[in-house]
Formats: C-alpha cells, sequence, structure tokens
C-alpha cells in the first residue's frame, strides 16, 4: 500500500481509496484457474465463478472467484467503477473494470466474467449509462410520451476519470419534438464522447393513439368508481343517522 492509499470497511466489503485519484476503489479477491472449458461447470456447482482477465500490453489470466463475493462487488461497481484485484502470491493489485458478463437466461446465475486491466496513465474507452433527470413541461399533456434512445453514450478518458453514470436534464423539453442529442451533452473536457453528435439521446414524441384512448379510458372508469364510491359512503352515513330516529319512534 502506497502512502498516497488507505484501506477500510465499508460494510463487510474492503475498499481502497486513493488520495492522488480521489477514487475508491473496489476489493475483489481472486485465485488462479487450473480447470478450463466445459469442466468449469463443476466449479459453478461449488459456488466459484471463472473469470478472465486481460488488457493491453499484458498476459491473460484465467482466474475464479468466490460467486457471492462476486456478485456484491457487482452490484456495486457496474461497469463504470475501477476494481482492485487482489490475486494470491502477487504483491500490487491489478486495476481492473468490468468488461463483460454473462448469466444463465434461465436462473439468471453468473456464468463468467472479464475484466478489463487498466493502466492509470492510459486512456480507456466504455460504455456509461445514461440517466435521465428532471422533469419534461411537455408531459403535462397526456398526448407526449418521453423517447429514451440512447441508454449509455460511449466514453473515451483516464481511468481516473470514468463517469459512473451520465445525467441528462430533460427540464427544457417543453415541447413536441424536442430533443436532446449527444452534443448537448455536458461533460468535463477530460472526457471524449465518441458517439456521433447528431444521435438522438432523448425526444418527446406522441403517444400513441390506442395508448393515449386506453389511458383516458382507465381514468374515467377510476373517475366513476370514485364516484360510485363516495356515493355508497354518504348512504352508509345517512342510515346510521337515521337509525337512533327510527328507534325512539318505535319506542313511543
Amino acid at each position: 500500500m502506497s502512502d498516497t492509499e488507505i484501506q477500510f470497511l465499508a460494510g463487510r466489503r474492503l475498499v481502497w481509496y486513493d488520495y492522488q485519484t480521489k477514487m475508491d476503489k473496489i476489493e475483489l479477491k481472486v485465485a488462479n484457474r487450473e480447470i478450463l472449458g466445459k469442466k468449469v461447470k463443476h466449479l459453478r456447482r461449488q459456488g466459484i465463478t471463472p473469470v478472465h482477465v486481460f488488457g493491453h500490453g499484458i498476459q491473460s489470466l484465467a482466474l475464479q472467484c468466490d460467486t457471492k463475493e462476486l456478485e456484491r462487488v457487482l452490484s456495486q461497481a457496474g461497469q463504470t467503477k475501477l476494481i482492485n484485484l487482489k490475486l494470491a502470491k502477487e504483491k500490487k493489485r491489478r486495476t481492473v473494470v468490468v468488461r463483460e458478463f454473462d448469466r444463465d437466461w434461465r436462473r439468471g446465475e453468473l456464468v463468467h466474467v472479464d475484466f478489463y486491466q487498466v493502466k492509470m496513465e492510459e486512456k480507456i474507452r466504455l460504455e456509461v449509462p445514461v440517466v435521465l433527470v428532471g422533469e419534461s413541461p411537455a408531459l403535462e399533456s397526456k398526448a407526449n410520451m418521453l423517447d429514451h434512445e440512447l441508454d449509455t453514450l460511449t466514453v473515451e478518458c483516464l481511468p481516473a476519470r470514468i463517469p459512473s453514470r451520465i445525467e441528462v436534464d430533460v427540464s427544457s423539453l417543453a415541447e413536441l419534438d424536442q430533443t436532446i442529442r449527444v452534443k448537448d451533452v455536458s461533460l468535463d473536457k477530460d472526457i471524449a464522447v465518441l458517439n456521433n453528435p447528431d444521435l438522438v439521446v432523448v425526444k418527446i414524441s406522441l403517444r400513441p393513439v390506442e395508448k393515449v384512448e386506453e389511458k383516458v379510458a382507465e381514468e374515467v372508469v377510476e373517475a366513476e368508481a370514485k364516484a360510485e364510491a363516495e356515493v355508497a359512503e354518504e348512504a352508509a352515513e345517512a342510515r346510521k343517522e337515521a337509525a337512533p330516529d327510527e328507534q325512539k319512534s318505535k319506542g313511543t
């Protein structure tokens, strides 16, 4: 551990913080893997997931990892946060990002994970998720809808500058057919977006007629049901108020 780094426990997970890059790096323990090919299914039955590490100018490695720990790391890191791989017998940790992972389509269980080893002084290209924020005034009209056409943007930057997500504010979209394009997305100057600048990220479109009619019909039914419930409630209250008077008249 260098003078600029400190480790601490975040929940049950060991996290490294580098004061030079101002980033927390999630740690994951891995081991060398000798079982290859179709035989790796025996590892999965034991709660172990096969992983690979590759990168620019490094020899690829076949490794394995505890599946539960790997799931926790994936949920925290996604595909944009740096991970420190701690390999047995290696003093120096390998800094990686998740490049790809596969799951069993029936059970949702992890099948395989690929890690890309980064060099902190070398730029990297990766997909960063786009998250829409704010409220669009155009959606006050039930005939309009928000089309989110680009879920991710391809960026290039140094590993220490990788954004976990790219927020796009839709509060400027006030009219039908208004758009926000890639060129309208503002990022730090040291983060380059590689997508075509004219690609549409999000736009205001007309909702399909069938859906508009269905939504209006649902609202009418809900309003009628609410009105009927209110009438029934008023009638019940009236009966309760009339009951004492009826009992008095019977008593006399």
